[in-house]
C-alpha cells in the first residue's frame, strides 16, 4: 500500500484519493488536504530537499526489494575485501548499489501512482508495474554481471 494514513471520512476538509465507484458503495479512501509549501531557497532549498529524500528512504523502507538490496551490499563489500578486489571495482559496485535504489524507488513510486488512479485490475496498470518490474530486474542482472566479472577476475588471478 502506498499511502500510510488511510481513514474514511466525510468531512468537508478532505479530498479524495479514489474516485466512488457509485452512490452505495463504501465510504471512499481519503486523506485531509494540506496547503502546498512555500518554494525554499539557497541553504533552506538544500535542507528541505534532505528532508525530502530521508522522507523517501524511510518509504522505500518498507518495500522487502530495498531492504534485500539494502542487505546484499554488505556482503558483496565482504566478498570484494576476501576477494582482494580494487578501489575501482568498489566504485562501481557503489555506483551500480546507488542506481539500483533509484530505480527501485523509481519503480516504487510508479506503483504508487498507478494503485491510486487503478485501485481495480487496469491493464495500464499492470503494464505500468510489469515495465517499472523490468527496469528493476535489468539494473539486477547488470550488478549481477559486474559482481561475476569481479569474482571470475579474481579467481582466474589467483
Amino acid at each position: 500500500a502506498c499511502w500510510t494514513s488511510r481513514r474514511p471520512s466525510a468531512t468537508a476538509n478532505s479530498i479524495s484519493l479514489r474516485p466512488a465507484k457509485s452512490p452505495e458503495s463504501s465510504p471512499e479512501v481519503t486523506q485531509p488536504s494540506r496547503p502546498k509549501p512555500a518554494p525554499v531557497h539557497g541553504i533552506a532549498h538544500v535542507f528541505a530537499a534532505t528532508r525530502y529524500s530521508v522522507g523517501g528512504v524511510r518509504r522505500l523502507w518498507q518495500e522487502t526489494a530495498f531492504r534485500h538490496i539494502t542487505l546484499a551490499l554488505p556482503v558483496c563489500i565482504g566478498l570484494f575485501a576476501l576477494l582482494g578486489a580494487g578501489l575501482m571495482d568498489y566504485a562501481f559496485l557503489l555506483i551500480g548499489f546507488f542506481a539500483l535504489v533509484a530505480v527501485e524507488a523509481l519503480n516504487t513510486a510508479i506503483e504508487c501512482i498507478v494503485d491510486h488512479l487503478a485501485p481495480d485490475w487496469q491493464e495500464f496498470a499492470r503494464d505500468a508495474k510489469d515495465l517499472g518490474s523490468l527496469a528493476t530486474m535489468c539494473l539486477l542482472c547488470a550488478n549481477g554481471v559486474f559482481l561475476g566479472t569481479v569474482v571470475f577476475r579474481s579467481l582466474a588471478l589467483s
